[in-house]
């Protein structure tokens, strides 16, 4: 069998942190697109919005005032969708039929009390405060022995689910460990029996070897477009260092974190001349895992946009029916993005 063209051909890639395929048509870049398009945002945020309940001193729906925070700010999120109080209980009915109940904590952390930045206009001692900030709510909620997982994720944008713009993140820790986050589990702990090393650590290098996918990188972190990528423009930042806990961050690679942090959703915002939509989460080691080495810690970037800031690209038909397909191949995506700066990027 001759070898695949990459850059024609349709093929399949695999993801070994899911096991699972996905499918690459690089030939249907040229197609017309005639589908929806989003208004792009036609005036800046202001740096303080007397209605959002995330600004300082403002009131939240349970009637609270927020403090004059100068930095960071945590709460409980007031609509959260995991309750500390819920009792244990499960059904099952023929094995058909099953539930269970889950308990847990959502909080919600402000990365700043401007209301009109993002983590790419932030300066890095600020994303450094909230990178602390991720680790102390890690280690606090994790600390709780009902809790199993704590996912530390963020909506950027309104498409993306955001329902304020305010920069911030949630936070939940669940009593249950996450689908994606025991996939991965299991295809570390696979790769490792199978290897005798581990899956990111050899990706990693792998990647830098290649240098076709890698975007930014210090000497803590590498930012990638992974080879398996659904999303348009997905990407990966994955540790340097072998380590499965956000907890286990060490004081340089908090700031080695912040920078790629900033770096990457720079030149997001600068490919597409838009305040970036994205999804963002980091996956860590699940908490009843403590002795085991096949983690390691990394992150996951998911931004819809497709080809400008108004076109964007949602899982849908055969994607949602078969099995997760893209046009724009990953090596296309990191070109671009290589090509873009990353200097702090602001509205006109």
């Amino acid at each position: 069998m001759s070898d695949i063209d990459l850059t024609k051909h349709p093929h399949r890639r695999f993801n070994p942190l899911l096991r699972e395929w996905v499918l690459v048509s690089p030939h249907r870049t040229d197609r017309p697109w005639q589908g929806q398009v989003e208004t792009a945002p036609s005036k800046a945020t202001p740096q303080y919005d007397p209605a959002c309940y995330m600004c300082p001193g403002n009131k939240r729906s349970t009637g609270s005032a927020n403090p004059d925070y100068a930095n960071v700010f945590v709460f409980d999120n007031d609509f959260p969708a995991l309750l500390p109080k819920t009792p244990a209980a499960n059904s099952n009915v023929q094995s058909l039929l099953v539930a269970q109940s889950e308990a847990g904590i959502c909080r919600v952390l402000c990365f700043s009390p401007r209301h009109d930045l993002t983590l790419s206009q932030m300066e890095i001692p600020g994303i450094r405060l909230v990178v602390d900030a991720w680790i102390e709510q890690v280690q606090d909620l994790g600390s709780r022995k009902e809790i199993n997982y704590v996912q530390v994720f963020e909506n950027r944008g309104a498409i993306m689910g955001a329902s304020n713009p305010h920069p911030h993140c949630q936070i939940w820790a669940s009593v249950s460990v996450p689908n994606l986050v025991a996939s991965e589990q299991e295809s570390q702990l696979a790769y490792k029996k199978a290897n005798g090393s581990c899956l990111l650590c050899d990706y990693a290098a792998l990647e830098r070897r290649q240098n076709e996918r890698v975007i930014v990188e210090n000497d803590h972190f590498l930012a990638v477009v992974p080879f398996w990528a659904v999303w348009p423009f997905e990407t990966m930042v994955i540790a340097r260092r072998h380590f499965g806990a956000m907890a286990q961050l060490k004081n340089e690679e908090r700031d080695g974190l912040s920078e790629i942090l900033r770096q990457l959703t720079s030149r997001y915002d600068n490919l597409f001349q838009t305040q970036f939509p994205y999804s963002m989460g980091f996956h860590q080691r699940p908490l009843g895992n403590a002795s085991d080495d096949e983690w390691h810690f990394h992150a996951h970037f998911f931004p819809p946009l497709l080809r400008s800031a108004t076109v964007r690209k949602f899982m849908v038909g055969y994607e949602m029916l078969a099995t997760p397909q893209r046009d724009i191949t990953p090596e296309s995506a990191a070109e671009r993005l290589l090509a873009a700066t990353d200097a702090s990027w602001r509205p006109k």
